[in-house]
C-alpha cells in the first residue's frame, strides 16, 4: 500500500470515530492539544498524526490503534503488513511508557523512603520535630518527579507538579518557623497566590500556541 492510501484510510477512520463520539474538528482538537487545522487535514489524508497521537486517538475513541490504520471493510482476523507494524510499534510505546511510570513510582517511593529513614534516625536520637521531614518530602518529591519528566521530554503535568513545588516550599519554610521559631507568619502563603497566578497563566500561553501537524 502507498503513503497516500494508508494516509486516506487513517484519515476516514480518523473522522468516522470522531463524528461517532459527537466531536467536532475543534473538539477533538483541544482535547489533544493540536488544533483544528491540523485535525483537518488529518482526515483529507494529507498528513498523518504520530505514533503517540495515534494511540491518543485510540484510547480516547476506546479503540486499538489497528483499528485507526485498518481496512474498515477488511476482515478483522486478516491484518495486513501495515496494522501488523503499527501495532508492533504501538506495543512498544505502550512498554515504554508502562516503564517510565515504573521509574517514576519508584522515585516517589524513595524520596518518602529517605524521609521516613530520617524520621526514625533522628527521632531515635531523642531530637524532636523529625516529622518536619515529611513536610519537606513534599516538594522534594515534586521536584524529582519533574525533572524525570523533562529530561524525557514529557510536560504532560509539569503544571501540577511546579505547583507541588512552590506550596510545598511555602509550607516548608512556614512549619520551619512554625516549629523551631514559634513564628506564626501565615501571609507566607499569600505569596504563593502571584506565583500560582503566573504558572497558570504561563501554562496557558504554552497552550495558546497548539501543535501543527507536520508530518507529509
Amino acid at each position: 500500500m502507498d503513503d497516500e492510501k494508508l494516509k486516506k484510510r487513517i484519515g476516514m477512520n480518523i473522522g468516522a470515530y470522531r463524528k461517532r463520539q459527537g466531536l467536532t474538528q475543534l473538539g477533538l482538537a483541544e482535547k489533544l492539544n493540536y488544533s483544528d487545522k491540523a485535525v483537518s487535514k488529518w482526515e483529507r489524508g494529507e498528513s498523518v498524526p504520530d505514533v503517540l497521537t495515534l494511540m491518543q486517538l485510540a484510547e480516547l475513541f476506546e479503540i486499538t490503534v489497528n483499528d485507526l490504520v485498518s481496512d474498515p471493510d477488511a476482515l478483522p482476523d486478516n491484518p495486513g503488513p501495515v496494522e501488523r507494524v503499527m501495532g508492533k510499534v504501538a506495543e512498544k510505546t505502550l512498554k515504554r511508557k508502562a516503564d517510565k511510570r515504573v521509574i517514576l513510582g519508584l522515585s516517589s517511593v524513595l524520596v518518602w523512603f529517605v524521609a521516613l529513614f530520617l524520621f526514625v534516625v533522628i527521632s531515635s536520637i531523642g531530637i524532636g520535630k523529625s516529622w518536619l521531614w515529611f513536610i519537606y518530602a513534599i516538594p522534594a518529591n515534586a521536584i524529582v518527579l519533574l525533572s524525570l519528566r523533562s529530561a524525557w521530554r514529557d510536560f504532560r503535568g509539569n503544571m501540577m507538579l511546579i505547583s507541588a513545588i512552590m506550596w510545598g516550599g511555602v509550607l516548608s519554610v512556614y512549619m520551619t518557623l512554625l516549629v523551631f521559631w514559634s513564628l506564626n507568619i501565615w501571609k507566607l502563603f499569600l505569596l504563593g497566590i502571584p506565583g500560582q497566578i503566573a504558572i497558570l497563566l504561563w501554562f496557558r500561553l504554552y497552550r495558546k500556541a497548539p501543535k501543527e501537524e507536520s508530518n507529509g
